[in-house]
């Protein structure tokens, strides 16, 4: 859960924009999304995620839930929760124990989803508009910094919809992390509780700071 959550807000955008070096058509895009973004009060979304190895053989598959409120945001997977206020990140195993860590604090070799909704874009990856076929525009994205532990990320934007409905990561032993978002409702009021782990509500769960 852990590895895999940093990669789920690929899913719903980001509000940077690309630079001037990269894919002009897919800026365009691109800045639309962002623009989508910017017009939502909140979204809730199911997701799931396919894991293939480099011979495409499928080692899983997962499904759970995501609360986004701007830099907010909220995932569930089974018993396992993980929220972030901002400033903040509570991993909370469903069980006994929840750590705490600065949102700063994040390894900065992965997609945290406190960068997606950032502009860090315009300086970790270049950009390129594969096709416009069909329903889907898709783009994909390289990262500059080779110590990131993924090698690309290429995302399916809903022409309709202006937000990214799918993508899928390749890691640095090749395998492939397909992620899909369905029933995705927009401008969901949500209360910022929602994105705090209350420990009053958890008695007995013990709290490790990062």
């Amino acid at each position: 859960m852990k590895k895999i959550y940093l990669f789920l807000l690929v899913l719903l955008g980001f509000s940077g924009v690309i630079n001037a070096q990269n894919d002009p058509n897919a800026k365009k895009v691109l800045d639309g999304v962002s623009n989508k973004l910017k017009t939502l009060k909140g979204v809730n979304a199911n997701f799931s995620y396919t894991t293939k190895d480099r011979n495409n053989v499928a080692k899983g598959s997962v499904k759970g839930l995501i609360s986004i409120k701007g830099q907010k945001y909220y995932i569930k997977q089974g018993t396992t929760e993980i929220f972030c206020n901002g400033a903040k990140v509570w991993n909370f195993n469903g069980e006994d124990e929840v750590t705490v860590a600065d949102v700063d604090n994040e390894d900065n070799k992965t997609l945290s989803p406190q960068k997606l909704l950032t502009n860090f874009y315009d300086q970790d990856f270049t950009y390129k508009l594969v096709s416009s076929k069909g329903s889907f525009h898709e783009i994909l994205m390289i990262p500059t910094d080779k110590r990131k532990n993924f090698k690309q990320v290429t995302i399916f934007i809903d022409k309709a919809k202006s937000l990214i409905a799918k993508a899928n990561v390749v890691d640095k032993s090749d395998n492939t992390i397909g992620f899909t978002l369905s029933n995705i409702v927009t401008n969901v009021v949500i209360p910022d509780t929602k994105f705090m782990f209350d420990a009053a509500k958890h008695p007995g769960v013990e709290v490790v700071n990062q």
